[in-house]
């Protein structure tokens, strides 16, 4: 469900179909960077002070899934056939109103209103492990998140205290960033000693200090953690830990134990290679990377993403989810 809150209804399909289209994705091993100016000794700007300058918007939308589907054991990219194939599903497959009971609520919008972005041409946004699948959870990690777990669903419907952040306006995409449906947008501003990173989903806002100074006290958390700065050449290296207890990030993660080191290096005037390493002891057998196409967008522009805590339909979610542990139970309504 498309959930952007502009004051424009014109605003939002412009800003939508910019989205979708603005940011076409190299497909195949050219989409791995083989080819691209990086490659022929392209040279990256620089700041008036000197550092590489990663400023403008990104887009980190792609249809490249986290994890390898079983289907795709074995391999690390798809044929420009398969490729095209998903672009296609992408752009006419979201209305699906076909009868069914959630057809209305879930799937009733087109994809007009979506911005998926593209297969970048790999099976996986997971480079290691080799089989582009997160690690095995640890036995503290198969407790909190078992089978079927989802970062929306939260700790489920037991209570209007325990609804999900995104639902309550706290935060959506996390640190480090996985694509949604829609705002997989990055906007980066560069100071000397700082850099900046607006999210469009919810508007959050990191500052980075690249002055090495320390992480905030282990007892200061915060929902999308505490992130330090620095350049190693041309790569921007920042670390994030401090994340609270409570924060739920697009893959299984407890906050307090988690470690995110994110790698952004321009590699051509329009292209981001991102890339971030988790650490997480209390979740995972073993740390793991990803790679996430960033493509710069020169003529989008980022609105007020307005979302505001609320939601008048709990009274609705809770009795729906009272009904359905009865039907569970086998206790007549």
């Amino acid at each position: 469900m498309r959930h952007c809150r502009l004051g424009s209804l014109f605003v939002l399909m412009a800003s939508c179909v910019m989205g979708t289209f603005a940011a076409p994705a190299a497909h195949g091993p050219a989409g791995q960077g083989s080819t691209t100016p990086a490659a022929r000794g392209w040279t990256p700007p620089r700041t008036p002070w000197g550092e590489p300058d990663l400023q403008g918007v990104w887009s980190y939308a792609t249809l490249t899934p986290l994890e390898r589907p079983a289907s795709q054991a074995g391999r690390t990219v798809l044929t420009d056939e398969e490729v095209a194939a998903l672009d296609r599903e992408a752009l006419t497959g979201a209305d699906r109103r076909d009868g069914s009971a959630d057809a209305d609520l879930a799937r009733a919008y087109n994809a007009l209103w979506y911005d998926w972005g593209r297969s970048d041409g790999r099976t996986s946004l997971i480079v290691d492990p080799a089989d582009g699948r997160l690690p095995p959870l640890t036995e503290a990690g198969q407790r909190r998140y078992p089978p079927g777990w989802s970062f929306l669903a939260g700790s489920g419907f037991d209570s209007y205290e325990n609804r999900p952040l995104p639902e309550r306006c706290m935060t959506y995409h996390g640190v480090p960033p996985l694509p949604s449906g829609y705002n997989s947008t990055y906007q980066i501003f560069q100071t000397p000693g700082y850099v900046a990173i607006v999210d469009e989903n919810i508007h959050d806002v990191r500052q980075i200090p690249l002055d090495g100074m320390p992480h905030l006290d282990p007892k200061i958390r915060q929902w999308n953690g505490d992130s330090r700065g620095h350049w190693e050449g041309n790569t921007l290296v920042v670390e994030t830990t401090n994340y609270s207890a409570k924060t739920i990030l697009r893959f299984p993660a407890a906050g307090e134990t988690v470690r995110a080191v994110e790698r952004f290096t321009r590699v051509a005037p329009r292209r981001i290679d991102y890339r971030f390493t988790i650490t997480d002891p209390a979740t995972y057998t073993r740390p793991w990377s990803a790679a996430l196409p960033m493509v710069n967008l020169p003529e989008y522009v980022i609105y007020e993403y307005a979302c505001h805590e609320g939601n008048y339909a709990i009274a609705n979610a809770l009795s729906g989810a009272r009904a359905h542990d009865r039907a569970a139970a086998g206790v007549a309504r």
